[in-house]
């Protein structure tokens, strides 16, 4: 059979009752023609599914999940971002904390070594006093000895211009030997 004969009968009851019902205002519906129309309507959404939506919803999911994964890669970037931050700024406490503790070792080192210095500028100073004093008492002996040199002979002239005679070498000796035991019994009381 054919089934457009079969449409065709289906049809026209549906358009002989509204015939003979006195109603002629023409519109007839034929259901084979209802059908077909839903089938084609069917047929060209299917159709459109498969060639333009399916695609498109595909693209849009791979598009979602590229958005997601940007997303997951700008947190982690983010998050990375955030740790380097915390690792420069504890690089740069640990830095300064190095940085402390050298300049106190220094501070410490330049304090022993002025420290050293010092106690050997000292040492040095109390050498040079000891070495000035010493040498000072060598030349007040040497003046003293020179004074009384000079005093002995100036004694010694005078005594023989008194005398008026004329000294002889162990004589003076003797004599000056006197003279300075006396003056060193005198400068002793």
């Amino acid at each position: 059979m054919d089934l457009l004969a079969v449409a065709g009968a289906l049809g026209q009851p549906i358009a002989g009752t509204l015939a003979a019902e006195g109603d002629s205002t023409g519109i007839t519906i034929n259901l084979f023609w209802v059908i077909v129309a839903a089938a084609n309507f069917l047929v060209f959404f299917a159709a459109a599914w498969l060639i333009f939506f399916k695609p498109v919803s595909g693209r849009l999911v791979e598009r979602r999940l590229r958005l997601e994964t940007g997303l997951r890669d700008a947190e982690a970037a983010r998050q990375e971002r955030e740790q380097a931050a915390l690792d420069r700024m504890e690089l740069i406490a640990e830095a300064r904390r190095e940085a402390n503790e050298i300049m106190q070792r220094a501070q410490k080192a330049a304090e022993e070594s002025r420290e050293r210095d010092i106690a050997a500028t000292r040492v040095e100073l109390g050498r040079l006093k000891a070495e000035a004093t010493a040498e000072i008492e060598a030349e007040k002996l040497r003046a003293v000895a020179d004074v009384r040199a000079e005093v002995a002979d100036l004694a010694l002239r005078a005594a023989a211009r008194v005398v008026g005679e004329t000294m002889t070498a162990p004589r003076e000796q003797r004599i000056v030997q006197q003279f300075l035991a006396e003056l060193d019994a005198q400068g002793r009381h």
